[in-house]
């Protein structure tokens, strides 16, 4: 598990090769847990000292409304990070973490990246580059949610996560949508309809 986030890592660094001495010196704090299926990892209000790189299996963060509904911000399968900003201020969590699936994370400290940055200098384009995706990722998020109609929500859905469509219920793929689970059968129904006809 340690091993595929040097991996990912890596991957992310794109052209500089990070030594086994390196990945050391900034993994020391890196611990690996295992968490069953519907396990809640983080409450609304905690203070987790960590963020999890999802290694195997599928995590999510959503809020609860004061009517109980639930709203889907992130999904996190395989080689997703996934955390709450407002613990990385040490300010209490404003979403929930569950497991949908069995799930084997790395738990990242949650001044990781920067301390990594810090101890391996060509670490810090990459540590920027995170931030930045993790923005965009975000402002795309609120633009779709703002202005984008369900199919496109839900072809935008299907592009950013290719593999969930049969590991998430449908509910929580409405959920992260905005829209009714019964707004989403109507969006699949149009679309198998355009394929077919095409």
């Amino acid at each position: 598990m340690i091993h595929q986030f040097k991996k990912y890592l890596q991957e992310k660094i794109e052209k500089i090769q990070l030594t086994d001495e390196q990945f050391e010196s900034i993994s020391a704090g890196l611990k690996v847990k295992k968490f069953e299926k519907n396990e809640i990892l983080q409450y609304t209000g905690d203070n987790l000292k960590h963020g999890f790189f999802v290694g195997k299996g599928l995590l999510r963060a959503y809020s609860v409304d004061a009517k109980g509904k639930e709203h889907i911000l992130q999904f996190a399968p395989e080689n997703w990070i996934i955390s709450d900003r407002n613990n990385m201020n040490n300010e209490p969590s404003i979403f929930f973490i569950d497991a949908i699936e069995a799930t084997e994370a790395v738990l990242m400290p949650n001044n990781f990246m920067e301390e990594a940055a810090r101890q391996v200098p060509c670490l810090h384009p990459m540590q920027i580059k995170l931030l930045n995706n993790s923005i965009r990722f975000m402002q795309k998020r609120i633009n779709m949610l703002l202005s984008a109609t369900a199919e496109e929500r839900y072809l935008d859905f299907i592009k950013l996560y290719p593999n969930l469509t049969l590991r998430v219920p449908q509910w929580m793929i409405a959920s992260y949508l905005g829209i009714t689970p019964e707004s989403l059968s109507r969006v699949r129904k149009e679309l198998a309809n355009k394929h077919f006809k095409a």
